[in-house]
């Protein structure tokens, strides 16, 4: 039986590169992995004040990311950095502190932009505050796309066979960092 992720995308677009990137991903791993994307456009700014009651939105959050084996967070570079919404995400989740949802779990990163860094610099971002809540993140591949609607085809899927087979050895690679 496939190991079970969820995505995680720091885009609340409805037709984002990235949700279009974490889409083509959950695709090419039909038989290793089944991947869950979770809506964040729900979810509220994070306040400490609402931890002792909190928004269903959230409840539902932190229920679908503690019934996975992995963490695929897809991210875009918003004027050099990671999203609002990505951090956000993460700090419901990692609470309350030492106990959030996210201690233990596998993570990926990937992420694409029209940028020439792609989302490198969002990613470094992130990377340290995933480690520092107990993640255990995927080091290699890297997945930093410069990249545009052509990247993808008419129907959603990766365009170039070559970006396909890079993209399905990362799939892969991640099935195997989850166990």
């Amino acid at each position: 039986m496939p190991k079970k992720a969820a995505i995680i995308i720091g885009s609340l677009r409805k037709n984002s590169l990235n949700r279009k990137l974490a889409q083509a991903l959950a695709n090419l791993a039909p038989n290793l992995l089944t991947f869950d994307i979770i809506p964040l456009d729900a979810v509220p700014m994070f306040n400490q004040d609402l931890e002792a009651n909190l928004p269903e939105p959230v409840l539902r959050l932190k229920e679908q990311v503690n019934a996975v084996d992995g963490v695929l967070f897809v991210t875009p570079e918003y004027n050099r950095g990671m999203p609002a919404v990505l951090k956000n995400t993460v700090d419901w989740c990692s609470r309350p502190t030492g106990k959030g949802v996210l201690v233990g779990k596998a993570a990926a990163i990937a992420g694409i932009s029209p940028g020439v860094i792609g989302t490198a610099l969002a990613q470094s971002q992130l990377k340290p505050i995933l480690l520092t809540l107990g993640m255990r993140l995927m080091g290699q591949p890297e997945i930093y796309i410069q990249g545009n609607d052509a990247y993808f085809d008419a129907s959603g899927a990766i365009a170039e066979a070559r970006n396909r087979n890079f993209l399905a050895s990362f799939v892969s690679r991640f099935a195997d960092w989850i166990g």
